[in-house]
């Protein structure tokens, strides 16, 4: 909307001092609009590729290096009976930081008793990868971290944002409607593009602008509601 209001500016023009004033705002606004709507999306991609990468590692780790160490532990149990406790995997729950936890404590202990463990079978090659399983699985943690971070603070700003584009292109609706007052179509296309489309998923929903044109004639073609910007629904500028 933001985008189509400022293009309908571009091309009819208008020197009233308080229009100008509005239309600088607007032209400050949208850029910054649209940053924000990158980045929201960079860290919502982020935040699915790292769920992906966690399950990924999870699968891998479980299949190869903690079997591997769980075989190796009830073979040194029988020389050291804590071994076949230590070597059971029980992460205590479904979570990746359950899984995380256990583990970590799963190597830290094979670190430990490396000269034992590997009298009964130990692979140090295994050993090593597991070490960079992990250190994998902790990067995912900290992508997914971060992502989640970013869309969230980028999420917030873009509604403030949004919201002064809307109160912005209200301002500039007086002044286009006095103008085109006695020209209907020119009247209709700045409803048109000052019109937000569509309806939010939850949330009211009321008309940018709010009231609407009062002959047939010019009415704009598929004019719609407005949604207001709302927490849980944001639209950025196309």
């Amino acid at each position: 909307m933001g985008e189509r209001a400022l293009k309908f500016s571009g091309e009819h023009p208008d020197t009233d001092p308080g229009y100008v004033v509005a239309e600088g705002r607007l032209k400050e606004l949208m850029p910054r609009a649209n940053a924000l709507a990158v980045a929201q999306r960079t860290g919502l991609v982020d935040v699915h590729a790292a769920a992906g990468r966690k399950s990924e590692l999870r699968r891998a780790i479980r299949a190869l290096p903690i079997a591997h160490l769980a075989q190796v532990g009830r073979q040194a149990a029988r020389e050291e009976h804590e071994m076949g406790k230590t070597f059971t995997f029980k992460p205590g729950g479904s979570t990746f930081l359950a899984f995380r936890t256990a583990a970590g404590t799963m190597l830290t202990a094979a670190q430990s008793h490396t000269e034992l463990l590997v009298k009964h079978g130990l692979s140090q090659s295994v050993l090593e990868e597991f070490g960079q399983m992990l250190g994998q699985f902790d990067e995912a943690v900290t992508l997914g971290n971060d992502g989640r971070t970013a869309h969230k603070g980028a999420s917030r700003e873009l509604r403030q944002v949004a919201t002064e584009i809307v109160r912005t292109v209200r301002v500039m609706d007086a002044r286009n409607r006095q103008r085109f007052q006695a020209d209907g179509q020119l009247l209709g296309s700045w409803i048109s593009a000052s019109t937000v489309l569509g309806a939010p998923r939850n949330g009211p929903v009321v008309t940018t602008p709010k009231d609407t044109v009062t002959s047939p004639q010019d009415s704009p073609p598929n004019h719609t509601t407005a949604p207001a910007p709302t927490a849980g629904d944001v639209r950025p500028a196309a």
